[in-house]
């Protein structure tokens, strides 16, 4: 794996240089855009809009449109803003992660130590093992500023990126049903459903299907055969009142368990 971010975790005045990797891959097929009428490969080209010429990669600079003129940044105007939060990721608190609502969470990353952060690197673990707590911190990547937990993972600490308050959206813009609206023994049916369906929580039971039957679908195509699409299971009730369609989904589940 390759290294996002080099620095170093502040913990107090303990520094402890850590290296920032993706804790995530995607599980989606890597699909290349053709052209309809020979199938062959569409490329993106960096451009310039004056001149029509391409433009390398060396010879891009970053601005800033700054009433009307173009202010270029380099590499040392990013470090010069801010050198701390682009070498360090501060802790500035520690709080408990059951208090942030899961709407802020966003990017997750392992943190891997360097040779002369292994022990503090694993104090830090274990602090927060034992505290149940998880360190609130901030950092800047690719020219950004970012919140960021810190928590253990078995052995390892994880970076979860979370959002800034002002990134959430104002829920008062929808329109959404008062809980008057619902009757007592709806309710109740609903968490007898819930309770019902209760399970104990293991992500390896479930799998991305889709990108299996995608694959077997393509692998038909190349051999020259033709596939029948599966059958879309849609569930009706035979009533469009709210208690009997919670009374049928009930009836439903214990006849599939008996």
């Amino acid at each position: 794996m390759r290294a996002l971010w080099t620095g170093a975790i502040g913990f107090g005045l303990v520094n402890i240089p850590v290296r920032i990797f993706s804790a995530t891959q995607d599980s989606n097929l890597d699909l290349d855009m053709l052209d309809k009428k020979d199938h062959a490969k569409i490329r993106f080209k960096r451009v310039n809009e004056d001149s029509g010429r391409e433009v390398s990669w060396e010879n891009i600079v970053k601005a800033y449109d700054f009433n009307g003129k173009y202010v270029v940044l380099d590499d040392e105007d990013f470090q010069k803003a801010s050198p701390e939060k682009s070498k360090i990721i501060e802790i500035l608190e520690f709080v408990n992660d059951t208090e942030i609502e899961s709407i802020f969470y966003e990017t997750p990353y392992f943190l891997e130590p360097q040779k002369s952060g292994v022990k503090a690197y694993a104090l830090l673990r274990e602090a927060l093992k034992k505290s149940g707590k998880v360190g609130l911190g901030n950092f800047v990547m690719r020219t950004k500023e970012a919140l960021c937990l810190l928590k253990p993972m078995e052995n390892v600490i994880l970076l979860q990126k979370i959002r800034f308050a002002q990134e959430i959206r104002n829920v008062n813009d929808l329109e959404i049903p008062a809980r008057s609206e619902i009757k007592p023994a709806e309710l109740k049916m609903a968490m007898a459903l819930i309770e019902q369906l209760t399970a104990k929580f293991d992500i390896a039971k479930y799998k991305d299907t889709y990108t299996d039957q995608l694959l077997k679908l393509i692998q038909a195509k190349a051999k020259g055969k033709k596939l029948q699409p599966s059958p879309l299971r849609v569930v009706h009730s035979k009533s469009k009142d709210l208690m009997d369609q919670l009374k049928e989904s009930l009836n439903t589940k214990k006849k599939k368990a008996s």
